[in-house]
């Protein structure tokens, strides 16, 4: 596939072909188990092969299909290595590129929208894409001024892709359920689905990658490109080489890792509170390792499609709950989750009860150094994914508000991709320095309320048992 398929009868064929195609595997499972194979061996072979068709289908579409694979990688930690190992490179395939435009079309994109001369705007342009993405797919070329620039050019037809596809994966959301243990996909693409209007929107892009740019501008950790030239449907930044993060995760040094995850849990913390946005997309695509001026690799951030507006930085709640969970005050965290809606005016629960099912989740925030590991993804997977356990049965009764659905998914996207680097890093270090109420003695006036993204849809809330799950 060649092409954005941009007909909607051929993506929801393609699409629907996929619960079709579990129905069938489920079939042959029924007939694997009576030939005697055990539950649990059939169950990891129908996991692998559905992951395998599913990411083959998101990558050829592009559009909101392939946004879904990219949020849903970040989450592969969570499964048992022995479904997960065979199929790790198709997930990171989908970080890094899929199928391009024809050249043709892209010429034509470039002629609309910068002009018939838009040649001249380049001193080279190489028509062969550097990187495909779900809505565009970026070259490389010079600018008229000499600077190496990466030039985004969205699909033709992006947006009706990515409202079909989202629409369809949300139909049968619940068969997708099993692939990543207790991640609860329904509301993940509601979400995508309701940033549909920001992601396309290149000049909301490049005001927020502006903003990074000038931020960081001088900051030894990390780099954001500058915004060169933005059109509709065309997006210019400078250039900049590096090492992806899923060559880090495939290949890198612990060194590389540690290094890689430091900044990545620096950044997460640090931009809200310098810029009053929040990177919403932390997938490994996003991010390179370069060489820095005194040896140490700094972290270079792209693609600002996606952000949370947090004027006044990460809420002073999440930084104060944290802190009293850490230290063991059962009783004002759960006062404090009641008044900010966590557990709803009907629902009663043993404060201590309450702590015991948060501390395993915040163990990073409890040591001076942390080793995060697919393991211990893993284990936090299936303790409140099962329900048979007192944590699935607690998280039930608790609820995510709607001001928070994004940070909560940004945080636990970035925990992913940390175990995925299996990076050992600091994470106290950084909420200290970074997270508004973690440190006991800052004053009163940070204590506002979350100003919610008027872009965001304020959804209805929702249990945590799946929410937390994605971690």
């Amino acid at each position: 596939m060649s092409d954005l398929p941009r007909k909607a009868v051929t993506r929801t064929a393609k699409l629907a072909a996929l619960p079709l195609g579990f129905a069938g595997r489920a079939t042959w499972g029924l007939g694997k188990r009576i030939g005697g194979k055990s539950a649990e061996l059939v169950g990891r072979e129908l996991q692998q092969r559905t992951a395998e068709q599913l990411f083959k289908v998101l990558g050829e579409l592009k559009g909101g299909a392939m946004k879904f694979g990219q949020a849903m990688s970040v989450f592969e930690s969570a499964l048992p290595e022995e479904v997960a190992g065979p199929y790790r490179a198709a997930l990171t395939k989908l970080q890094e590129a899929a199928p391009p435009m024809p050249t043709r079309t892209v010429h034509a994109v470039l002629a609309e929208r910068l002009g018939e001369d838009w040649r001249e705007l380049f001193l080279e342009f190489e028509d062969k894409p550097a990187a495909a993405a779900s809505i565009g797919q970026v070259h490389r070329a010079v600018w008229a001024d000499g600077r190496d620039v990466a030039v985004k050019v969205q699909y033709p037809g992006a947006g009706e892709a990515l409202l079909s596809d989202l629409n369809q994966l949300g139909r049968f959301a619940r068969v997708l359920g099993p692939l990543i243990p207790g991640m609860d996909i329904k509301p993940l693409i509601a979400e995508l689905r309701d940033r549909v209007s920001e992601e396309l929107d290149y000049d909301l892009e490049a005001q927020a990658q502006r903003a990074h740019a000038e931020e960081f501008a001088d900051d030894p950790d990390v780099i954001v490109p500058d915004v060169v030239h933005q059109c509709e449907q065309i997006l210019v930044t400078e250039w900049i080489d590096g090492v992806p993060l899923a060559d880090v995760i495939a290949d890198g040094s612990q060194e590389e890792r540690d290094r890689a995850g430091q900044l990545l849990a620096r950044f997460l913390f640090s931009g809200p509170a310098r810029t009053g946005l929040l990177h919403a997309d932390p997938h490994p695509g996003n991010f390179r390792l370069l060489p820095g001026e005194k040896g140490e690799w700094r972290l270079g951030v792209l693609d600002f499609g996606t952000v949370d507006r947090l004027p006044g930085g990460l809420p002073p709640t999440i930084g104060r709950s944290l802190r009293m969970t850490v230290e063991g005050q059962a009783d004002a965290v759960y006062e404090m989750l009641c008044e900010e809606g966590f557990v709803k005016d009907s629902v009663d629960l043993e404060p201590e009860a309450v702590l015991d099912y948060l501390l395993p989740i915040i163990e990073p925030a409890l040591a001076d150094e942390f080793t995060f590991t697919r393991g211990w993804m893993r284990s936090q997977a299936t303790r409140v994914a099962d329900p048979r356990s007192p944590a699935y049965q607690l998280g039930k009764r608790l609820n995510l508000p709607p001001s928070y659905l994004l940070i909560h998914r940004v945080t636990l996207s970035t925990i992913g991709v940390l175990c995925q680097l299996g990076a050992t890093v600091r994470m106290r270090d950084e909420l200290e320095e970074w997270l508004p109420g973690f440190l006991p003695d800052e004053p009163d006036e940070l204590d506002e309320p979350v100003e919610q993204d008027a872009r965001q849809d304020p959804g209805d809330g929702r249990g945590l048992d799946g929410a937390v799950a994605e971690a």
